[in-house]
C-alpha cells in the first residue's frame, strides 16, 4: 500500500504517551509514512531518557526552551531553533530544560511501537528499570537502565 498525504492538526493529535514523565505525541507513524516517524516531545525540567542507543537515526529540532543532549563523553545544550542529529547505534541521552519542547524524526518505523510498549510496560507509577530495558531490547534498542 502506498503512503497517502495527510494533515495532523493539534485537535487531532493522538493522546501523548507518558514515558517516565516525558510526553511523546506521535505525529506521523511509520505506518502512515511507510518510512520515517515524527514525534512531538516535551517534559518537565530534568526529565528525559537514560543513555541508550538504537539502530535508527534520530534528529531533534528544539522548538521551545532548552534541551541538553549527550553523546558518549560529550554534551551540549540546544536552544530553540537548534537541530541535533544522532546517527543510529550512537549512545545518547537528553534532558529537558525549563519549557523544553522538540520535534524528533527517526529514519525507521520502530520507535512509535517501542514508545507504546515502554509507556505501557514501564509506567512511572510502577517504574522498573529492568522492564524499560527489556521493552527497548525487543525493538533493537539498548537502554542503560
Amino acid at each position: 500500500m502506498a503512503a497517502k498525504p495527510f494533515v495532523v492538526a493539534p485537535q487531532n493529535y493522538a493522546p501523548a504517551l507518558n514515558l517516565v514523565g516525558e510526553q511523546i505525541t506521535v505525529l506521523a507513524s511509520g505506518e502512515a509514512t511507510e518510512s520515517y516517524e515524527i514525534f512531538l516531545q516535551r517534559g518537565p525540567e530534568g526529565s528525559g531518557p537514560p543513555p541508550h542507543s538504537h539502530p535508527w537515526d534520530e534528529s531533534f529540532y528544539v522548538t521551545k526552551g532548552e534541551v541538553a543532549f549527550g553523546f558518549g563523553d560529550e554534551s551540549a545544550t540546544a536552544s530553540a531553533g537548534t537541530l541535533v542529529h544522532v546517527p543510529g547505534n550512537t549512545v545518547h541521552w537528553f534532558r529537558f530544560g525549563k519549557d523544553g519542547e522538540m520535534l524528533s524524526m527517526t529514519s525507521g518505523r520502530e520507535a512509535s511501537k517501542m514508545f507504546a510498549d515502554l509507556a505501557r510496560e514501564a509506567a512511572a507509577a510502577n517504574f522498573d528499570p529492568g522492564k524499560l530495558a527489556e521493552a527497548g531490547a525487543r525493538h533493537g534498542a539498548k537502554i542503560e537502565a
